[in-house]
């Protein structure tokens, strides 16, 4: 099919690098049983506290490790083997998740272990998603970057729609419960941890000495760019503003009765829209304006969640959440190709410890703002008044940006080698 009319996503990174064919795999399993672990802290701090605020001010525990840790070990990327560090990293992941089953299976009711335990995983992950991040121009040809991010965030709407689904199942099921989606995580890692040991090693271009220095000089590149502050602040935007995952427990229980599968659906929904879009990805690397197109998805997200918060009945909820998610992808790869494009490789993995920071970070802080916003008033006012001030950033943004609003990127050509050679089992 000519490439003008190819709509579906494109697989050639798939076909064309084994490397990054397996780091792929074992990424789509681990994050399959990291999202059961999301759904599973979240619904057992509800279980503790019926609180809104508890289950936000889980983002809180989450996200200052991320502020901290995230931006001080930015520049361990860009010092250090990036597949050795991703190994140690996933490791200790590993054994968190593991930590996770222990407190489910002996029947620990303490909230500040689960607090504990989801902040050092925050932690570790702050070091972690950097260094396998910056794995993935290394493995594809510069022209395959764009889809190689489109198949990476399938990835995540897959978890995203069949972890929470799944979660919600094990959650209701005797005998199984919290318990069984923290060890089912433990044993997804295996997945990644196997992958990511079959890669060849990833030795950074010009290896930055860590520390302070050189993390500062990461901020002063990014500030000193449009297209990347742009993209940063689009996404804080988005994050902070409009994703009140923390007021989803509250809003299921007042309107659908509370029962754990339909919660799971709210979660699935998002990541069927972001299915859905990420197999229709085809045209995203044919888009010349980026930046523009990032904010109108950043306005419909906005959008679609102040809808969710009108909403009554399940079908018109999981539409909504559905739409959310469908732009929450195209926002996700066109911030990721921009910054893979301006980002030269001795920045790029303090360039994605930003990125990780502003991303999860920021959804750490949404989660806060929301679940507060909806103690103080009701869920729905807090989801409503989130997606509308999402809708008005981004239109503030295209006026304060211009830069960033009409930057075009630069065509690569599709046959454009790989950073790094193949090892010879590839």
């Amino acid at each position: 099919m000519p490439r003008r009319f190819r709509l579906l996503a494109d697989v050639e990174p798939l076909r064309q690098s084994a490397a990054f064919r397996r780091l792929w795999t074992g990424t789509t399993i681990s994050s399959v049983g990291g999202t059961l672990t999301y759904f599973a802290v979240s619904l057992q701090i509800y279980q503790l506290t019926h609180s809104s605020f508890a289950v936000g001010a889980l983002g809180l525990v989450q996200v200052v490790p991320i502020l901290t840790v995230g931006l001080l070990a930015s520049s361990l990327t860009d010092a250090f083997d990036r597949r050795r560090l991703t190994l140690v990293t996933g490791s200790v992941l590993t054994l968190l998740s593991a930590g996770l089953a222990v407190q489910a299976f002996a029947g620990r009711r303490e909230l500040w272990l689960l607090y504990l335990l989801a902040g050092t995983q925050s932690a570790v992950a702050a070091i972690d998603w950097p260094a396998r991040a910056a794995l993935v121009p290394a493995l594809v040809p510069a022209g395959q970057r764009t889809a190689a991010l489109a198949l990476t965030r399938f990835t995540f709407q897959l978890a995203a729609m069949v972890g929470p689904a799944l979660a919600g199942v094990i959650a209701g099921t005797p005998h199984l419960g919290l318990r069984a989606c923290y060890l089912l995580d433990a044993v997804s890692f295996l997945a990644a941890l196997y992958g990511i040991s079959r890669l060849p090693a990833m030795r950074p271009e010009q290896a930055a000495r860590p520390g302070l220095r050189a993390a500062a000089e990461g901020a002063r590149f990014i500030r000193r760019s449009q297209p990347l502050a742009g993209a940063f602040l689009a996404d804080l935007n988005a994050t902070v503003f409009g994703l009140p995952i923390s007021l989803f427990p509250a809003i299921n229980a007042a309107r659908f009765g509370g029962s754990p599968r339909t919660l799971g659906l709210f979660t699935a929904a998002i990541g069927a829209g972001g299915l859905v879009s990420a197999v229709l990805s085809g045209p995203l690397s044919r888009l010349a304006r980026p930046g523009r197109a990032m904010l109108i998805t950043v306005a419909i997200w906005g959008g679609a969640f102040a809808g969710f918060a009108l909403a009554r009945s399940l079908w018109l909820t999981l539409t909504m959440l559905a739409a959310a998610g469908a732009a929450d992808m195209f926002t996700v790869v066109f911030r990721g190709a921009i910054l893979q494009e301006v980002t030269p490789d001795p920045l790029r993995g303090r360039v994605m410890a930003t990125d990780y920071v502003v991303g999860a970070g920021g959804s750490h802080l949404g989660n806060l703002e929301a679940g507060a916003l909806g103690s103080l008033t009701t869920p729905a006012i807090s989801a409503l008044a989130g997606g509308l001030a999402t809708v008005a950033g981004a239109l503030v943004l295209a006026v304060a940006l211009p830069g960033f609003y009409r930057y075009r990127w630069a065509r690569l050509p599709v046959g454009s080698p790989p950073l790094v050679t193949p090892s010879a089992d590839n």
